[in-house]
């Protein structure tokens, strides 16, 4: 039997990072992961997430991005392995979208680097781009993308260093008197402690459906990577930065290492199942994302598809994440519900939750269960 002050469920980007800021306090950490950091299936694996600051009216979020992004930069620093591209992020709207328009006021009280350009500043800049009907943008010249599987790995490697014990194995709560008493691993390693978090991304309602099953909708969701002309530099950065059209459910990420431009579709597709469900996009949203490719950039229609992959977004009813004890076990803790843009969050959840674990700071509301239901009604981008 093994112990440590707190045992982490979860090596994605939540668990791998709250697994080593816990370490970094002094406590005796234990990392528990059901394949390895990154893997195929989970949330935190694939080549990139976007690192953006905006986030309309929410501006906990966009407190959070400028907390990771000091984080994030410091652990490329500290790693061989690139982790962070500064490309740029480019937010496109309509002229008078208001979550735009709140975006650039959050942006502007917090003191965010970034410039308002009007629409025949885009066409000057940005040629190879058709704008059709977007009247202006703001750019985000210090922000861009992490390459998710490094990253995540990276994490994982700097967290054992500092002394996190890792254990690779599925965990099974056991329970004595109706309160846990550890887990049990799939090789019958029985690890105890104080604290258990359970930072399982799209398995959270499964190890928890009495509370969750309702309240964390995982969903399958498409990318795809579409390569560019020969020797033509138009797609790659710096002449094109990560950019995202508000309101128009699909974003793009400029042609990284020769992997090709990255169109995602972040509209929500079809419930997921990670452990038993394959991952083959469909033919649909590969038409859809050509058919928005090439009208963003029609020198890109035709395009190679490069490759393509099918990850999952944990969604909470409203696109805000989870960071709760459990209703009825207040040593077991709840983190999850990344909807789709948690990732690039990773290291200021962690920071939120040991000042939770510690009661340093009163909880944030909309990170409570008790705000979670079972509607689907988007607001977090």
């Amino acid at each position: 039997m093994n112990s440590a002050d707190v045992v982490v469920v979860g090596a994605g980007v939540f668990g791998s990072w709250i697994a080593y800021l816990l370490r970094k306090t002094g406590r005796s950490v234990t990392l528990l992961e059901a394949q390895s950091p990154g893997h195929a299936r989970a949330s935190s694996g694939g080549e990139t997430r976007i690192i953006r600051m905006s986030y309309g009216p929410h501006e906990l979020y966009t407190r959070f991005a400028i907390r990771s992004m000091q984080l994030w930069q410091d652990l490329d620093q500290q790693t061989s392995e690139k982790i962070f591209y500064r490309t740029g992020v480019l937010l496109l709207s309509h002229d008078d979208d208001p979550y735009a328009l709140a975006t650039a006021a959050t942006l502007k009280r917090l003191n965010v680097h970034c410039e308002h350009l009007s629409r025949s500043d885009l066409g000057y800049r940005y040629p190879q781009f058709e704008f059709g009907s977007i009247n202006w943008g703001l750019i985000e010249p210090d922000s861009g993308v992490i390459a998710a599987r490094r990253a995540v790995k990276a994490t994982f490697e700097i967290a054992l260093k500092a002394g996190v014990i890792a254990y690779r194995g599925v965990a099974t709560p056991v329970s004595s008197v109706g309160l846990p008493n550890g887990l049990t691993t799939t090789d019958n390693e029985t690890i105890q402690a104080d604290t258990y978090v359970f930072a399982c991304g799209p398995w959270l309602p499964a190890l928890f459906p009495e509370i969750l099953s309702k309240l964390l909708y995982p969903t399958r969701q498409e990318v795809f990577f579409f390569g560019a002309p020969p020797g033509d530099n138009r797609f790659a950065p710096p002449n094109l930065p990560t950019n995202i059209i508000f309101g128009g459910e699909a974003y793009c990420v400029p042609d990284l290492d020769g992997r090709g431009v990255k169109m995602g579709m972040d509209h929500h597709g079809q419930r997921i199942d990670p452990d038993n469900d394959d991952r083959i996009p469909s033919i649909k949203n590969l038409h859809r994302a050509r058919l928005i490719l090439s009208t963003r950039f029609p020198a890109l229609r035709g395009a190679p598809l490069l490759e393509s992959r099918v990850c999952q977004y944990t969604n909470t009813s409203n696109g805000d994440f989870l960071v709760d004890r459990h209703p009825k076990h207040s040593n077991i803790w709840l983190v999850g519900g990344g909807s789709g843009h948690g990732f690039k969050h990773g290291p200021a959840v962690a920071d939120y939750f040991i000042s939770q674990l510690d009661g340093r700071v009163p909880a944030e509301p909309q990170l409570t269960l008790a705000t979670k239901n079972t509607v689907q009604q988007r607001t977090i981008y």
